[in-house]
């Protein structure tokens, strides 16, 4: 790949972007070429090597492990907004490797807001833990009318995308979602399950699926580890006249 050398962008700046989409685009996952290869891939100095490549660290981009190269850091997985995705579909989409634990299933009758929300006196809860290229980043739990999830029991629900099961196993028509996100502090137990330290602010997602009829399908809260986990939208502005 060539960099502009009229571009009113300077070299060292154009390096690093192109450097960024390819850890974004998954082209770099794990060790990124040296200078000497950098050099020659983009046909610059050293010193604009160096310049792009500390950019990328003190950004959170890369970083550089003594004696043995500079590495792509822990990316933060963005989900857009819009439309109801799969995490594997989020997660393989970012470069990574999805898997999901099942830590538990079962007939519950609380909490009580639960239950209100899906104006059910009892439901089914399925309780996960989503990683990201082995790092925790999410703990979910889903809530169920008990029809449908005692169909979604009969299956191995771990690594399984539950929307897929829904939808092509079960015949359940996805409809329409409200999603609201907010922060909260997790308890000392779905900190050490995230993998971040006490007093943690995390991100707290709620989400309520209805069918095509108005009827519940699923009431979800997460958690998402802020260091790890972005919603990303798209907005345009209305015009009158």
């Amino acid at each position: 790949m060539k960099l502009d050398y009229d571009s009113f962008i300077p070299l060292h700046g154009q390096l690093k972007e192109a450097l960024k989409n390819d850890i974004l685009n998954g082209g770099y996952t794990e060790k990124i070429p040296s200078e000497r290869e950098l050099m020659e891939i983009f046909s610059v100095s050293r010193s604009t090597v160096r310049q792009a490549v500390n950019e990328l660290v003190k950004e959170g981009v890369l970083e550089k492990k003594h004696g043995r190269g500079t590495f792509v850091s822990h990316r933060t997985v963005e989900e857009w907004l819009g439309n109801l995705s799969t995490f594997n579909a989020v997660i393989e989409g970012m470069g990574m490797k999805p898997r999901i634990k099942l830590l538990y299933q079962g007939v519950e009758s609380s909490p009580a807001e639960v239950a209100r929300t899906l104006g059910l006196k009892e439901f089914y809860v399925i309780e996960r833990l989503r990683y990201a290229d082995d790092m925790p980043i999410a703990l979910e739990k889903q809530y169920y009318p008990l029809e449908i999830g005692l169909k979604l029991a009969e299956f191995d629900l771990n690594n399984a995308a539950i929307y897929d099961l829904l939808e092509k196993s079960i015949g359940v028509n996805l409809w329409e979602a409200e999603q609201i996100i907010t922060s909260t502090t997790p308890t000392h137990e779905e900190s050490e399950l995230l993998g971040v330290p006490a007093l943690t602010g995390v991100l707290l997602t709620e989400r309520y699926i209805t069918d095509p009829e108005g009827n519940p399908v699923e009431y979800e809260r997460s958690l998402y580890r802020a260091d790890m986990y972005a919603f990303r939208i798209k907005l345009t502005r209305k015009r009158v006249g």
